[in-house]
């Protein structure tokens, strides 16, 4: 069982598209971390093959979370997967091999 669930994300209409899922992912992230960290699941849709209405995307699109750090562990619909992450609570909530810039 994972540790933390990421379930759901709301941007508001005139918003999307504009990295406010991965914003608010990051900060997330963050605090799992400075909490302790954990495994983490989420559970976003893919959207590589087609157009997606946004109402699909509550769950967050799943090239966001694979940009953090996140592997596909099992399908749950044709479209959605449950995605996995350990987040360390002693380092930055962003994907090995990520180099930080200030």
């Amino acid at each position: 069982m994972p540790d933390w669930r990421i379930t759901c994300f709301f941007t508001g209409k005139g918003l999307r598209r504009r990295g406010v899922a991965d914003i608010a992912l990051g900060g997330a992230l963050a605090e799992i971390a400075r909490l302790g960290g954990g495994v983490v699941e989420g559970y976003p849709e893919e959207t590589d093959d087609r157009a997606v209405p946004g109402s699909y995307l509550h769950t967050g699109p799943m090239a966001v979370f694979e940009r953090r750090g996140f592997t596909r562990t099992r399908p749950i619909s044709p479209h959605r997967w449950v995605v996995t992450r350990t987040v360390d609570g002693t380092s930055p909530a962003r994907p090995q091999g990520v180099a930080h810039s200030r």
